[in-house]
């Protein structure tokens, strides 16, 4: 790991449009040098052979480069950190959900009611979380940074946004960080690991959640 973090973000004021993720890929980036790009799709194939084989657990910067026969320095220079690797492997799922909710149709999309919109999304989160969940608790940030990490930051401010067309009158970022806090792949593990949950009752916690928040009936 380097053995500096960025600087920590100054705060800032809730804007009403999520900022959209740039979740890159190799596809995505036009300018990137052929050979670059051959690197980095090397080094996430040897990274889900790894995930395949050990867990996320065995995905380190050591192993990776070991894996795609390449120098350490090289991992590092693509990827940053284990957390930005980690979240690379995350990344189409990711932008599956973010094409979703964003353009996709409703309910999770645009075109249905903000309280209908806030329940296909918390249980799309559940079931993705549930799909990858090694590695999203892998891919977490430490404390310090988790809040304020771009993914978490653009879920949160989502969900922000819909709760302001749902219940305007509330303090809604408060609120949202409530909502994000029942989809903590963490609280997701131990309920379905620890507590042998199944995922089915976790949607149905969910919309019972934003039904109260929102002050509206359960769906029949």
């Amino acid at each position: 790991m380097p053995a500096s973090l960025p600087p920590f973000p100054k705060p800032q004021a809730p804007s009403d449009e999520p900022v959209l993720l740039e979740l890159s890929t190799g596809e995505d980036e036009p300018c990137l040098r052929a050979d670059a790009a051959r690197n980095r799709a090397r080094l996430l194939e040897a990274a889900t052979r790894l995930v395949e084989e050990h867990g996320a657990a065995g995905v380190t910067m050591e192993a990776v480069a070991a894996a795609a026969s390449v120098g350490k320095g090289t991992v590092f220079r693509r990827f940053g950190d284990r957390t930005g690797l980690l979240m690379a492997l995350l990344d189409h799922s990711a932008k599956q959900l973010q094409a979703a909710f964003l353009s996709g149709p409703p309910p999770l999309g645009p075109g249905a009611p903000p309280v209908e919109r806030l329940r296909a999304f918390g249980c799309a989160v559940l079931r993705q979380a549930v799909d990858h969940l090694d590695l999203q608790l892998a891919a977490q940030p430490e404390p310090s940074r988790r809040f304020s990490f771009p993914p978490q930051r653009f879920l949160t401010g989502h969900v922000t946004l819909l709760l302001r067309q749902a219940v305007p009158d509330a303090d809604c970022a408060l609120l949202a960080q409530t909502l994000m806090g029942y989809l903590d792949p963490a609280l997701i593990h131990y309920l379905t690991k620890e507590c042998g949950m199944p995922l089915e009752r976790l949607e149905a916690g969910w919309t019972d959640l934003v039904a109260r928040l929102t002050r509206t009936e359960l769906p029949h």
